[in-house]
């Protein structure tokens, strides 16, 4: 028997170590997550065990681990609270087999063309709406059901907790962790031994077990319990009276976020590591598969989480079997000690969350972007605030209608230079951009204002493009000056229809001359041809 190379070894000891830092990441993480949804402690496991067991073993991205992401909190908090426990499952397999269609049709590529301030708008809604919300379960409270109640009654929140000891030690002891959470990393040899969530999570649940403090822990049902499998009433639930609409929308909100942040989670991970590259359709049908599976278990929806992935390109990982092996590790910890979870404070998951939340928002990119993008900012706070007023699927819709109308007005941009207009002589007006009836009046209202006395020239060769408003209105305004002042407008323009505009203004001007120059070439070379005939036949 042939000893394997000596390279396998250490790839298999790097992703092994690898594995380690991931699953330790991921416990505290996946717990939160689920807490933070309304649901079972137990499932943001088995979410996290179907993203490392199954989404990791498949092909995609070879490095970027999948499991509960604190995204879809807000999505799935909402849901739990409209269809119930059941119902979610039955959104969440619908959702992974759309992304498994999608992944087929080989539609992966495509999320790339999402605008990319409509994805951090949707982010920043998000991490809006998780802190707002987690504020509450910091202190051992229940949160309001809207995101902008969450916000509008936190005055409220802070005069309670100022009067209340029991609230006072939660809000301290969440405080503490994200005050963890924030420094551990700067302690760089802590930080490689102990990352940072876990970190955080164990010392304050050492300091409630020390101290004795009287604050809530996390409620254990058990791995087995906790599942919770759709069935045909969970279906016909979804579908009956009014919900139907409602499910639809919320059914596109998972696969769309989820899809989105799985594929650029990818992207960013790409960036980090020389190794294969990611397969953007295999990567999404990776992603329905494994939502598919937590559908039919009723569990929490996944996506590729940069927070677990990060930590595992940064550990060594060189293949898949780090984020396999992170899906056996969460498995044995779920089923060997589920008693574990009982002792872990909420109020040290809601700082874990908090923390998280403040990640989602891109905070020191926001004064750039408005410096130098500053309508890409407008589309980035509006499609947040539409998400904390209204919901998630309802923001990201007026998000993605705002980044539309955006780009359609900078593609229907044109501007007119004119020469001459301080002399005597002609006015030389050149239109330079896109014509399209968006802009005709501002068109128009400078043409109007030209001096009528004067010799006008129009000259349409800077258009890129013109529709067919525009070409009729050009048409129709050279024709009035031209019959009542006298202005004259070049014949590659008064004679201007759409189809003739249009092939016109993707030529440049020396391009007809040339083909001018060819065409009286081709004139000359015939008349010299039959010259020749006629001398011919004389003879």
């Amino acid at each position: 028997m042939k000893r394997p190379p000596v390279r396998d070894f250490s790839t298999l000891r790097a992703d092994f170590t690898a594995s380690i830092v991931v699953f330790l990441v991921a416990v505290p993480l996946c717990v939160g997550v689920a807490v933070a949804s309304g649901v079972p402690a137990e499932l943001g496991l088995v979410t996290g065990i179907v993203g490392g067991l199954l989404t990791g073993l498949l092909p995609g991205s070879s490095l970027q681990v999948s499991g509960p992401a604190a995204g879809l909190t807000v999505l799935v908090y909402e849901a739990v609270q409209e269809y119930g426990l059941a119902g979610l499952g039955g959104l969440v397999l619908i959702a992974g087999l759309l992304q498994l269609t999608m992944g087929a049709l080989r539609l992966g590529r495509w999320f790339r063309a999402i605008s990319v301030a409509v994805v951090q708008g949707m982010l920043a809604g998000i991490g809006l709406v998780l802190i707002a919300g987690q504020l509450y379960t910091l202190v051992d409270a229940k949160a309001p059901a809207s995101g902008l109640d969450k916000i509008g009654e936190l005055p409220r929140l802070a005069a309670d907790t100022a009067g209340s000891g029991d609230a006072l030690s939660a809000f301290a002891l969440g405080a503490c962790t994200i005050a963890v959470l924030v420094l551990w990393p700067r302690w760089r040899r802590a930080a490689r031994v102990l990352p940072a969530p876990l970190a955080a999570v164990a010392l304050a649940t050492l300091a409630v077990f020390l101290l004795d403090l009287p604050v809530a822990k996390v409620e254990v049902h058990g791995l087995v319990d906790a599942v919770n499998l759709p069935g045909g009433d969970t279906f016909s639930a979804l579908v009956e009276g009014g919900a139907l609409v409602g499910a639809i929308g919320t059914v596109i909100a998972f696969t769309l976020i989820a899809s989105a942040e799985s594929l650029f989670s990818a992207a960013a991970v790409d960036r980090m590591h020389d190794g294969p590259r990611t397969d953007y359709d295999k990567e999404l049908m990776a992603q329905g598969a494994g939502n598919a599976v937590c559908g039919v278990l009723g569990a929490l929806p996944m996506t590729a989480v940069i927070v677990r992935s990060s930590a595992n390109v940064s550990a060594g990982a060189k293949t898949k079997a780090s984020r396999v092996l992170h899906g056996v590790w969460l498995l044995a910890f779920a089923a060997a000690f589920p008693a574990a979870l009982g002792i872990i404070p909420v109020a040290a998951l809601a700082g874990v969350l908090v923390h998280a939340g403040w990640k989602l928002m891109p905070v020191k990119d926001f004064a750039p972007l408005w410096r130098t993008h500053r309508g890409e900012a407008v589309v980035l706070a509006v499609t947040a605030l539409a998400i904390v007023v209204t919901n998630m699927f309802e923001g990201v819709l007026i998000g993605m209608g705002l980044a539309i109308a955006k780009t359609a007005w900078e593609t229907s941009h044109v501007h007119l230079e004119v020469d001459g207009i301080e002399g005597t002589g002609t006015i030389r007006v050149r239109v330079v951009g896109n014509a399209t009836f968006l802009r005709l009046p501002k068109i128009l209202d400078q043409l109007e204002a030209l001096p009528r006395d004067r010799r006008t020239e129009l000259d349409l060769s800077g258009l890129r493009h013109m529709d067919h408003a525009c070409a009729m209105e050009l048409t129709g305004w050279a024709e009035r000056h031209d019959a009542a002042v006298g202005p004259t407008v070049p014949d590659d323009a008064s004679g201007c229809t759409a189809d003739d505009a249009s092939d016109r203004t993707q030529k440049p001007a020396g391009a007809e001359q040339a083909a001018h120059a060819e065409q009286a070439e081709r004139s000359e070379r015939s008349e010299r041809s039959e010259r020749k005939e006629t001398a011919g036949s004389r003879t």
